[in-house]
């Protein structure tokens, strides 16, 4: 069973990665109305990936015999001023998601709690991830600048991925896992 303040502060990052979603959803509709399909493509995918990442902690907690408790989402923002701008705002942002995993890592070791610790394992690797491909993105957008047809040659490289992880999850994260392997 988790202590309340694990539980407590498992449940916050719940929160968090709802809002990463939010993000992701909100940069993915502000890149469509600009007419890059792909760049919206890229971030509805995320968008996938956050909710998973929220979904597995949500039934991590209540696997261990605690509440999962949903509170409330913050609104994103709704518009950026390039596509630069959007990555690195994603990157701001993932660092910060990566700082609060580091605290919850922290945290499970001060509570001498090895199943969070093991758990949260997944997300330390994830976020080196996360932050891996915001940065190789940035570097891109850089390289590419104010050449427009650069941007619709981007563009059309991210309208290929595809989401690679489950979206139901009504049978629960690890069937959904379990059924898409």
């Amino acid at each position: 069973m988790l202590s309340q303040k694990m539980a407590d502060a498992l449940n916050a990052q719940v929160n968090r990665e709802m809002y990463s979603a939010y993000l992701y959803m909100a940069m993915s509709s502000h890149s469509a109305e600009k007419g890059l399909k792909g760049f919206a493509n890229w971030f509805m995918v995320q968008y996938h990936e956050e909710m998973l990442h929220a979904m597995k902690i949500f039934e991590y907690i209540q696997r261990q015999g605690s509440i999962a408790v949903v509170g409330q989402i913050d609104r994103p923002p709704a518009e950026w001023s390039s596509p630069l701008d959007m990555f690195e705002r994603t990157l701001e942002h993932e660092k910060k998601v990566t700082a609060w995993i580091n605290d919850l890592m922290e945290l499970a070791i001060a509570e001498k709690d090895h199943a969070t610790r093991i758990f949260l394992q997944w997300y330390v690797t994830e976020q080196v991830e996360e932050e891996e491909n915001d940065n190789d993105l940035i570097a891109q957008l850089k390289m590419i600048g104010d050449d427009k047809q650069g941007l619709m040659l981007l563009d059309r490289e991210l309208a290929q991925r595809m989401t690679t992880v489950p979206t139901d999850f009504s049978k629960g994260v690890e069937a959904a896992m379990e059924a898409q392997a």
